[in-house]
């Protein structure tokens, strides 16, 4: 694969307010990339206005060299999946129901029914994100934690060359999370471009290879996580005092916070 994801110029204003302010980022195919910063940031105005899901003032989107959002939505939806930060769905949907949606991309308008290979690959996305024995449970009696799960199972079964995930850990207890991420790393390995919107600046330190960091709708910083995430940055994006040290076992970076800055 070639070409990434690549940003060019995103600007958005609402009601008078900039959410956007002339974004530009590049994301390699095969890597992790994190978009971090404060809320209201505009992470989220961005991965939207990127899948074409909300409409930029300027700028362009392009994916492997072509424009994202030129395409029609279900060609976009056979090449990109989007996991929201929280995602609702009918409540007569059991799990594998919702998994199945990601699916319906790639669906004939005549086919009355999910057919075999759509079910081995939803069976499969289950079992990636440990929701095999949740197949059958309707969706809205799961927890949060367990419906983002189905969520991340529900774009991975769309088998999407672009994976854009808005806080994915949203929910999750630790352990869940650790496995989300690792999962994610191995898609990126195979050659999936990943982009994840991230609060937890430790666990965006541990898996992402390039972190993006938004302020006030604008790029302030990026680069990888080891020349970004400093005690300065912290200190001027987030306001916050922190010390920033080398994980004693990947090297990558650990950051200890002390309080918050007194203004």
């Amino acid at each position: 694969m070639s070409g990434g994801l690549t940003i060019t110029g995103a600007s958005l204003t609402i009601g008078g307010q900039p959410i956007l302010r002339d974004v530009s980022l590049t994301v390699k195919p095969g890597t992790v990339h994190g978009l971090i910063g404060p809320n209201g940031a505009g992470k989220s105005t961005l991965m939207r206005a990127a899948l074409g899901l909300s409409a930029l003032d300027r700028g362009s989107v392009q994916f492997e060299n072509a424009d994202l959002l030129a395409m029609a939505r279900r060609q976009r939806a056979q090449v990109c999946a989007f996991v929201d930060q929280s995602a609702a769905a009918d409540t007569q949907l059991s799990a594998r129901d919702v998994v199945l949606l990601g699916r319906i991309p790639f669906q004939s308008i005549w086919q009355s029914g999910p057919l075999s290979d759509d079910l081995a690959l939803a069976d499969e996305a289950l079992d990636a994100v440990g929701m095999s024995a949740f197949a059958e449970r309707q969706y809205q009696t799961l927890s949060g934690g367990e419906q983002q799960r189905l969520q991340v199972a529900r774009a991975l079964v769309q088998q999407p060359r672009l994976l854009v995930l808005d806080e994915p850990t949203n929910h999750l207890d630790i352990n869940a999370q650790l496995r989300i991420l690792a999962l994610l790393r191995a898609k990126a390995a195979s050659g999936v471009t990943v982009l994840l919107a991230l609060h937890d600046l430790n666990l965006s330190a541990a898996f992402c290879d390039v972190v993006t960091v938004l302020h006030h709708g604008q790029v302030v910083a990026d680069g990888p996580p080891a020349a970004i995430l400093t005690s300065q940055l912290l200190a001027e994006v987030y306001g916050v005092v922190a010390t920033v040290i080398a994980h004693p076992t990947t090297g990558r970076p650990l950051i200890a916070y002390d309080g918050v800055n007194q203004l």
